[in-house]
Order: C-alpha cells, then structure tokens, then sequence
C-alpha cells in the first residue's frame, strides 16, 4: 500500500468531518474526530471490504451503532472510493435527498449495513448480523461464510438498556467474530459521562462472557494488535479505545461543546492548524487520497478468490445460498401451505390462532429447514412458535434453528434485524402482543429500513384472561398499525392463520406482527380461494341475504362475534354482511374501486374489535358504530371479560337495530 503517514491518513476524516458539520451548521463532529484513528486502522489494515463492491457477501460487516457520528462513515465511504459517495454528497450533509443524512440509512446509501441513530440499536443488530454469520458458516463452511462484524460504540450505546441483552446474549452464545471497538471519550451532551454513569464497562463485557481490554485509541499500533487479539478469541470482544472527543480541537476538544454543534469558523480553523490539515474546505491532498483508495481497493483480490469458490460450488447449492440472500422464497412453501389450507378444510381446527401458527410453522419449517430462523423472549409454550422438529440453537449447536433470546424482547427484535440484514434467513421472533412496547424501538427500525421480519405476538386481547390489564394490549394493535410500512395481522382462525404466515414470509420488503389469541376459536373459513382473500386486507366471509342494512367488520377473535350477530340479525330480517379484517392498515391500502366494495355501502356500519377504536373511523365513518375497548382490562376468565366490557353479539345486534330506529 502506498505509504502515507498514519495521521494524515486519519486527518483526512477529520477533516472531511469538521467541513461538513460546518457547512450544515448541524451535527456531532467529536466522534468522527476522536475516533478517526480507530477508523483508520479497522479500513486500512483489518476490514475485509471491496469499496467497488459493497454488497459482497462475505465481506466484514463495519456497523456504526454511534450513529450520531456520521460523518465518519461517510467520508471513510468517500476516501475508499465507495462510488456514490462523492464529494458533493459530503457538501450535502444533512440536506433533503442527500445521500448523507444525519444518521447513517441502510436503504438510502450503499456500504451502510444498517440504519443507525438510536443509541443502542447498532450493537444489538450486529450480534443479529453475528449470529447468522455464524449459522451461515455452520451450514456452508468457511470457504463460503468467514468474516467479521466489526461496531464502532459510543457510551450512549452502552448506556441503553438495549446494550445489556445484547451483549448478554453475544456472551452466551459465544459470537467470537463480533468484535465491539468503543470510543470511550467519557463525554455525553449533558456534558463529562461522570456525572450520570460509574459503571466500569471492562468488567460489565467481561462478566457477560465477552473478553475486554482497554487501550489507547490514538495509538495505530495499540489499536491493530488489540483487533488481532480479539480475532483469535474464542468469545465476543470489547475494545476499549480511550480517546479525546474533538481530537485537535484547540478549546472544545474533551468537552461536550464538541458533542452535538459545529465547531465555528474560529475553532475549526485553529483546529486545523494544530493538526496540520489545510484549511481549504473539503479538500484531501492527492497522495493521502490515493492511499485511501487503494485501501477501498485491498479487498479485490479477496473478493475475486471467494467469488472463485463460490463458483466451485455444486450448482444446486450454489442456487440455494445465492436464492436464500436475495430472500426468495422457496417454491416448496406456497405448495406446502396451499396443501395446509385443504387439510384444514377437510378437517376443521377449533383452535386458538396461537395454535393455528404451530400448525403452519410445521409445515412452514419443512419447507424451509434451514433459512427458517423462529424464536422466543421466553414464554415458548404459551406462544407456541417452535416447530416439532426445531432444533435449539447454541454455541454448541450452531445448524439449530430456533432461538432462546431469554427474557429480552428489544434485543430480540434487534437482532432479527441484524439477522435479515445479513442475509440468508426469514427470521421470526415471538413474544406477547402487550410486550411489543419493550421491543418498540427496533421494530420501529424494522419498519423505516424495509426488514421483512416477522414478529409474532399471541395473547393478543382481553381474551388472555386471568393475567389482567397489565398483560391485556388494548391500545398495542392501534400503535403499530399507525408505525409506517407495518403490516399488522390478526386472524380469525386456522385457514387465515396460514394464509397470514404466507403473506408475512413473502414480504421481504417491510415487517409483520401476527396477533394471535390465547383463547380457542372456531374455524369461520370454509374456502381457500387461490388468490389468498387476506392480502386483501379485509373480505366479504359471509353475505347478506339480500340488500344489507348492516355491514358488520371484525378482526381476529371478533369474527365469531360478528358472524354470530349477523345470524341473530338474519333472524329479525335485518339483513347483515360479516367482513373479516385481517389487516385493518392492508384493507385501507386498497386501490379506492376494491375498498369501497369489501366495505360496502350499508346503512350502518359496526366495527368489533378488542381493542380501542383508533383506526376503525377510516372504514366505518366517525359516526359508525364501534363495540370495543374504551379502558384498560380486567382480571377475569375470558368470556366473563368479554360480556362485562360488552363487547358481544347482542351487544352489536341491539346497536344496529337502534340505529335503524
């Protein structure tokens, strides 16, 4: 490589950095410039990366959980010659369009492997991008699956809780090719980390399973061989990088001035005179320019000899794992489930929804044995979401396929992600619907970068019963309805059960909730029409006799409330239309001409659901009817529950016929 000193080599970001926060007028420089010598090692000397590739499989993954910290990963994109990444881009930091906004977005810019921002989430989602290395490698062999997963960690991210599951299970599960290099500068906005945290975050590594050290982060030569130690450990590694937040800046360097502002035209330049760095804006010199690019280039020839390999492959092998990291599914599955369905109709299931997903996961997991990842925070009995023949995953058992995530809903969900991102799995994760409030924040994230994750989430209303209101979701269906691009199932029984699974495993461009109940459920659907009514979002299950007067609407344990009110109706000659709604937020997806047929145009129009109303106006009007939650829950069996909230058929039938008046 052409020989530039190192520093020149880390003042390049440094510099790139202070530019183009200051040219925003918005942004952190301290991180990039603090932790411009870790970066600078990781991308010259270690990382496994083609810059003119940055969708290589087996490339190191480089994960900036600081996410705050931009900057430093877009200018390193730019110096290794990431070709999207122009200079211009770094000019455009933080403006609409850019492909640099203010924290790094894996669906807008090539070489990000994952949206980063929230403190917390990018450590977690690369032990997910850890463990299915690891699963991968298992399955295909070093030859094929042998990198790294390589974080940058600020002391936020070790401040969030998120941090301890992850890290907890990273140690357990003895990920020893996640490698966590943390900028410890001991500076947070507020200001010196000292006066919010003492925890000693070597022993805290260390206790959960990972080996840590703490180092000198602007010492080339420290940082280098603590890597080299941590790629031949048998567990997951922390390295502590002592570094100055703002290194170089004359009076804001090791403060918390430096955190979240621009350094002013006064700072900077004294700043830049004290590293010695040009003061012409965005300017890098040739030769330091031309020693990062062949940097961006060192991995070529890697890349070229793996691409040999994989070629050397049999070709049905070869087909499959190149199949399984585009995320197609395979032909086995709609076969399998097509056939599941016609099961069911022969023989009808009277179950509860949570075990209409057993069923379809047993046939879900035959068809796909080895990119079908499940999982579980806890509570496997109760949501039912390991197939007979799973085998639970370990260090021991790396080819398992099921997942004890523990009692950590957020880090599971986290992880999920990480696990899509990589590649070569349809990971779903279970827990019940009222804990998507721990797991919020990464679901959230699921959503913004289009991560076809399943979330499977049973005990799904007041219908769990005895548990009371602090395990009942009454608001949880309404709040991630609202979340964009997340899709929310919630079946009436086993044939939309399947028929939901089958629309969650092909949406790989957005994730899934599957809300199922506690509480048995008889089997309402009589079809299987091929065309799967449920991507629809809502359908006509059972027909008026006659013109309706009524349009009743329902999801998931309601169904039967509805059908049962239609026939009550029928038999007052109301005539009354039952219309399932699987998927409230698909329904209202509908081009306008087939929404406005599944809803109808019936005088009144009564929603029945579990849960509060939010949500339900769209489709009955503000002045429609709604029979549902308007409190939080009860202790309590669950039919008593339902009449005591009156959530019933003669609840809805007395409704509609006062409205008719």
């Amino acid at each position: 490589m052409t020989q530039v000193d190192h520093s020149r080599m880390a003042n390049a970001i440094r510099a790139l950095a202070m530019d183009a926060v200051e040219k925003a007028k918005s942004g952190h420089p301290g991180l990039p410039m603090g932790a411009a010598d870790v970066a600078t090692v990781l991308f010259t000397r270690v990382l496994k990366y083609d810059a003119a590739a940055p969708a290589w499989p087996d490339r190191d993954r480089f994960v900036l959980s600081a996410g705050h910290g931009s900057m430093l990963l877009y200018a390193l994109l730019y110096l290794t010659g990431n070709e999207e990444m122009t200079l211009d881009q770094i000019k455009r930091f933080r403006q609409v369009d850019s492909l640099t906004p203010g924290h790094p977005e894996n669906f807008r810019t090539k070489g990000i492997e994952t949206t980063t921002g929230p403190l917390g989430q990018g450590i977690s989602t690369a032990v997910g991008m850890a463990l299915a290395e690891k699963m991968l490698q298992a399955e295909y062999g070093k030859k094929i699956v042998d990198h790294h997963t390589y974080v940058l960690a600020s002391d936020g991210d070790l401040m969030e809780g998120i941090s301890q599951e992850a890290i907890a299970m990273a140690g357990h599960w003895k990920l020893n090719k996640l490698i966590v290099l943390w900028d410890d500068n001991g500076i947070s906005i507020d200001g010196p980390l000292s006066i919010a945290d003492s925890v000693d975050q070597v022993k805290r590594f260390k206790s959960a399973g990972w080996a840590a050290e703490l180092i000198d982060g602007h010492d080339p030569e420290a940082i280098a061989a603590a890597i080299a130690r941590a790629q031949k450990s048998s567990r997951p590694s922390l390295i502590a990088c002592k570094t100055t937040i703002g290194y170089g800046a004359p009076t804001k360097a090791g403060t918390s001035k430096v955190h979240g502002e621009a350094l002013g035209a006064e700072e900077l330049k004294g700043a830049k005179e004290k590293l010695g760095i040009s003061l012409e804006p965005f300017s890098v010199p040739d030769d330091v320019l031309a020693a990062w690019r062949e940097a961006g280039r060192r991995g070529a020839a890697v890349r070229t000899e793996w691409e040999t390999r994989l070629g050397e492959m049999g070709p049905r092998k070869r087909a499959e794992f190149e199949r399984r990291l585009r995320h197609e599914r395979p032909a086995a599955l709609s076969k399998a489930l097509k056939d599941h369905k016609k099961a069911l109709l022969e023989n009808p299931l009277n179950i509860a929804t949570r075990k209409s997903s057993e069923a379809a996961i047993e046939v879900i997991a035959a068809a796909m044995p080895f990119e079908f990842v499940a999982g579980s925070a806890d509570l496997t009995g109760s949501n039912n979401n390991k197939a007979k023949s799973a085998v639970s995953f370990s260090a021991k058992t790396p080819k398992g396929r099921f997942i004890h995530y523990g009692i950590r809903e957020h880090g599971m969900a986290a992880c999920m992600n990480g696990i899509f991102l990589h590649g070569g799995f349809a990971p779903n994760g279970a827990t019940f619907l009222v804990f998507s409030d721990y797991a919020r924040g990464a679901m959230r994230l699921s959503a913004l970068m289009g991560a076809g994750v399943v979330y499977v989430m049973t005990h799904d209303s007041i219908g769990l019963g005895e548990d009371g209101p602090t395990h009942q979701p009454v608001e949880h269906l309404a709040a991630l309805r609202a979340m964009p691009n997340m899709r929310v199932f919630r079946p009436a029984d086993a044939v939309e059960t399947a028929e939901c699974w089958e629309l969650a495993l092909n949406r790989t461009n957005g994730p899934t909730v599957l809300a199922l109940t506690r509480q048995n459920l008889p089997q309402l659907r009589t079809n299987a029409p091929a065309d799967n009514p449920c991507s629809h979002g809502g359908y006509e299950l059972v027909a008026a006799q006659g013109e309706a007067k009524v349009s009743l609407f329902a999801t998931g344990s309601e169904v039967e409330i509805a059908v049962a009110a239609q026939k009550q109706l029928a038999e007052r000659g109301i005539p009354a239309r039952v219309v399932s709604v699987p998927s409230l937020e698909l329904l209202l997806e509908q081009p306008a001409e087939a929404k406005a047929k599944i809803i109808g145009n019936a005088s009144v129009k009564i929603a029945i659901e579990a849960a509060v109303r939010w949500g339900w106006d769209a489709v009955i009007g503000q002045d429609g009817i709604f029979i549902g939650m308007h409190s939080f829950g009860e202790s309590g069996p669950a039919k008593e529950l339902y009449k005591h909230f009156g959530i019933t058929a003669e609840a809805a039938v007395d409704a509609a016929v006062k409205r008719l008046g």
